[in-house]
Order: structure tokens, then C-alpha cells, then sequence
């Protein structure tokens, strides 16, 4: 999968590394923003099953 993104990136390959880093931060910016506010409420995280005694 990486090897076919690379190969569709346009330039040479310092375009090609810096295009690959913006896109990089974009994945994790809308994983931040986006997407793992709207799965926190779905997880089991803060179900807690010890008693406080």
C-alpha cells in the first residue's frame, strides 16, 4: 500500500517526502479531531466494575 502511494505521488523525492508528511499530519489531525472523539463515548473505558470500599 505505501509503495503504491509513493509511486502516485507527484515530483521527485523530496516532493514526494514532504507531500507524504503533510498527508501524514492530515490523517492525524482528522483522527484527533474527528474520529476518536465521536469512538471515546463507544469504548468501554470508563465502565469500572471495582467497588470503592
Amino acid at each position: 500500500m505505501y509503495g503504491w502511494i509513493w509511486r502516485h505521488l507527484p515530483g521527485n523525492v523530496w516532493v514526494r517526502a514532504l507531500l507524504s508528511l503533510v498527508l501524514t499530519l492530515a490523517v492525524v489531525y482528522v483522527l484527533f479531531q474527528y474520529v476518536f472523539p465521536w469512538a471515546e463515548p463507544l469504548l468501554p473505558f470508563n465502565d469500572v466494575t471495582v467497588d470503592g470500599q
